[in-house]
């Protein structure tokens, strides 16, 4: 009965889509979760299930961390008045100090980030990010 009046969402902490492959082909270090930046027909499309990150890959540039090659297919019905890009790059959110650490091991030590997986997390869609 502790949990009298809340109602737990439906998709709380669950998978959207998982890049099976990283963990094959890479040995993860370590890994990071950070938040994206994405247009409303991208947020429906991720309600449905409908992306992929078999072909996608993590990029730092100008000190910003960036979502290439993930796919996101658009639904029929959402934005028709907007043109819908299934593959641009979206700026993931992570702080300063998460930032200068991944730019670290980038730059200096030769390590490769990957996106592990697309989940939701009290609402908002996250990336895990493996430092490989």
């Amino acid at each position: 009965m502790a949990n009298k009046g809340k109602k737990k969402s439906a998709n709380a902490g669950s998978n959207i889509a998982e890049n099976r492959r990283a963990r094959h082909d890479y040995f993860i270090e370590n890994t990071m979760t950070a938040g994206l930046v994405l247009q409303g027909w991208e947020v429906k499309s991720l309600r449905a299930g409908r992306a992929n990150l078999a072909e996608a890959y993590v990029m730092l540039r100008n000190g910003e961390v960036w979502l290439t090659g993930a796919h996101f297919s658009p639904l029929l019905s959402a934005s028709t008045h907007v043109e819908a890009d299934p593959v641009r790059t979206r700026k993931l959110l992570l702080n300063k100090n998460e930032i200068r650490t991944l730019i670290g091991a980038v730059e200096r030590k030769g390590y490769t980030l990957v996106p592990l997986r697309l989940f939701w997390s009290h609402g908002f869609a996250k990336v895990a990010i493996g430092l490989a």
